[in-house]
């Protein structure tokens, strides 16, 4: 803010701000700077990767903006989500925020976290403006938050002003797409290639996580087996309302036990599983029909799991969804052990590709031999897309990698990604039998690799058809296996 009075709202019901008023407004208000804060557990681990950072980018100034509020519509504001890699190299989570990275004489950098300060008492900001104190809460102070990231901080209401000042001769890049009003303000300084070569190192630099971040994605995991078993809790509820209660069962867990979904619930029973991301979940949740959900919590350091479980809302399998379930779930068995440091990424998905081909040819959908099926991909009409992805800041994580890095690259102790094949027949596909259309099938599970193989951090909940079905017996009520 600027030291002139903030812009009242048009058809508010105060159009003006007393000199009285502002003078009662600027006075006593008892002190409340914090002091001997604790630095944030995630500092030292931001500080090594800042270290990473500088040593591949030598002499270069790094620009790295956590981005602003959007606006969902006319005055209110979607809730604000920092830029990951923001994050990834401070720990800290504040809008408008900016990291720069100056190189020093010794051939490192001198980083400095650009923030807004608490709010002003003297121009009245902090009760008058919308994004003010008495509106929408407290902000840290520069000094508490040098104490808690370990870093200096200055006022980011001047970080365009002091990087145009600063030496021009520095080559300079920015990650894009977080804060235009700042690329523009470096516009002829920056280079667009050498701006995604940043990305790409930063999106690099998260493939394998340190063991804190392993700790925070089975923190995230945890919480989601426990909202998937409060989802089980209420099928009963759920068939008698919508996919929305199953989406606002698990999202309540979300809420409370972390800062939010990490993406968008799926919550698509019947034949809306059979559409990838359903997210609308407006449909019915009927008995005799399957329900997939696809759901994971966001820790409040914002890592997040992505689990998925196909359940049959009556509690039992038909004869036909046990022996598609069964399909997938022997795919899903194959590629988490191809899980292995060393093993080229690709394994995984091949492995769990080839079981559903041979079933699709075993049960007359797809004409063979499997090789032919799988060299012209033509199981890819049931089974749509990849087997699994990076996990981590993102649901989709590390997604600007090389793809010689990432999908052509080999699996290292520290990764973690998803393996979760499915199998897909849609409402109105020709192709197979009509007891088979509108029936999809997902399994998919969060793995670690480790040093001598994997570990499943979503191994809490059940996978066979066997076991699904006890677990919702014994949670939900429904009926037993015979």
């Amino acid at each position: 803010m600027t030291d002139e009075d903030p812009k009242p709202r048009k058809n508010g019901l105060y159009p003006a701000v007393s000199d009285p008023l502002k003078d009662f407004m600027r006075s006593g208000w008892s002190d409340t700077e914090r002091h001997g804060l604790a630095p944030d557990p995630q500092a030292p681990h931001a500080a090594r990767r800042r270290a990473a950072l500088s040593a591949a980018f030598a002499g270069e100034r790094l620009v790295v903006p956590a981005g602003h509020l959007k606006t969902r519509s006319n005055d209110t504001e979607y809730p604000f989500r920092a830029a990951c890699e923001y994050v990834h190299l401070t720990g800290d989570q504040t809008q408008d925020a900016v990291l720069v990275l100056e190189p020093n004489t010794s051939g490192g950098h001198d980083a400095t976290a650009y923030l807004l300060p608490r709010s002003d008492r003297g121009n009245g900001e902090f009760w008058l403006d919308g994004q003010g104190e008495l509106w929408v809460g407290r902000r840290n102070s520069l000094a508490e938050g040098e104490q808690l990231l370990g870093l200096p901080c200055r006022d980011v209401r001047k970080v365009a002003e002091e990087l145009k000042a600063a030496d021009p001769a520095v080559p300079t890049r920015i990650v894009r797409g977080h804060d235009a009003a700042l690329e523009a303000a470096l516009a002829d300084r920056l280079d667009a290639a050498r701006d995604a070569e940043l990305a790409v190192f930063l999106h690099e630099l998260r493939l394998v996580k340190d063991a804190w971040e392993v700790e925070q994605l089975q923190k995230a995991v945890d919480s989601t087996v426990r909202g998937f078993h409060d989802v089980v809790g209420v099928l009963d509820r759920a068939a008698a309302t919508s996919e929305r209660y199953i989406e606002g069962t698990f999202n309540l867990r979300a809420r409370v036990e972390g800062n939010d979904v990490g993406y968008g619930t799926i919550a698509a029973s019947g034949p809306h599983a059979c559409t990838l991301h359903w997210v609308r979940n407006d449909g019915a949740v009927r008995p005799g029909d399957l329900l997939l959900l696809d759901a994971g919590v966001e820790t409040d350091t914002l890592y997040t799991a992505d689990v998925t479980r196909t359940l049959p809302v009556s509690g039992r399998f038909t004869e036909l969804q046990r022996k598609i379930y069964d399909a997938v779930y022997d795919a899903q068995e194959a590629g988490i052990a191809a899980v292995r440091p060393g093993a080229k990424y690709r394994d995984f998905h091949d492995a769990a590709q080839r079981v559903l081909a041979e079933r699709l040819v075993s049960w007359g959908i797809l004409e063979g031999p499997v090789e032919r099926v799988l060299e012209i991909g033509l199981q890819r009409r049931y089974t749509l897309h990849g087997t699994g992805h990076m996990l981590g800041l993102d649901v989709h994580d590390c997604a600007a990698a090389r793809t010689e890095a990432y999908v052509g690259g080999t699996l290292e102790p520290g990764m973690v990604l998803t393996v979760e094949p499915g199998l897909y027949f849609q409402p109105d596909d020709t192709t197979v039998p009509e007891e088979w259309r509108g029936i999809g099938v997902r399994i998919e599970d969060d793995v670690l690799v480790t040093e001598d193989g994997h570990r499943n951090l979503s191994a809490g909940l059940p996978r066979t058809s066997a076991d699904v079905e006890a677990w919702l017996a014994e949670h939900a009520g429904l009926p037993a296996a015979e």
